[in-house]
């Protein structure tokens, strides 16, 4: 894949580590479900949605992408009914993005903890890791951008990796090191501008990186 680049990457510490991953175009590429569960969604209720345009930007809660469609008063009906559309449509046809599963299981053969922290319910992030064989030791939902440093920090994670400048303050604001990969809709100059100390093609520069961070 393309290079990866590195920006003042401290030692990694000598106990055990825990890394964070970020689900929705980190570990997994969710955009085939979820535009097929919102063209559902859009028949169901009779609302003319662009199905495209919300895979285009994924990484902030539902409840945000609801609000560019329906007034307020009806974002929390539009979103619970979706969400019961969710399960029928969307795990299928969503599929891990490059390099996922291998970066999972370097952090294991390294002795260390995987948790996904992501904005998705958890419930849906469950069906979506059991789906296709991702395990991590933790999944945590329902946080989004700096909310998602009360989970890192619970499960002591020292690295986060996710997609989003979201992401990235989110590990910012956790103390964990920031490793972003330029595979959802951030390109690689926003999120170094964000703050990110490491931007990665995909993940499957992660294991190098990896490598030579636990080295």
């Amino acid at each position: 894949m393309g290079p990866m680049t590195s920006m003042t990457t401290p030692p990694a510490p000598a106990s055990p580590l825990t890394v964070g991953f970020d689900l929705d175009l980190t570990l997994i590429d969710t955009r085939p479900g979820i535009k097929a569960a919102f063209e559902a969604f859009s028949a169901e209720v009779g609302a003319p949605i662009d199905a495209d345009l919300v895979v285009s930007r994924l990484g902030p809660p539902l409840e945000q992408e609801m609000a560019h469609w329906f007034p307020a008063e009806l974002v929390p009906e539009m979103t619970a009914r979706y969400r019961a559309l969710y399960p029928v449509y969307a795990i299928e046809p969503s599929h891990p993005m490059p390099g996922a599963r291998d970066a999972v299981q370097a952090v294991r053969e390294a002795g260390g903890r995987t948790i996904v922290v992501t904005a998705k319910n958890g419930p849906h992030a469950e069906l979506h890791l059991a789906h296709l064989g991702i395990e991590p030791h933790a999944v945590v939902g329902g946080l989004w951008a700096e909310g998602k440093a009360e989970a890192l920090r619970a499960h002591g994670a020292q690295v986060y990796v996710g997609d989003h400048v979201g992401d990235v303050r989110g590990a910012a604001t956790a103390g964990a090191l920031s490793v972003a990969v330029a595979t959802g809709p951030c390109a690689p100059d926003e999120l170094r501008a964000a703050g990110a100390d490491v931007v990665l093609a995909d993940l499957t520069d992660f294991r190098p990186w990896w490598e030579t961070y636990r080295g």
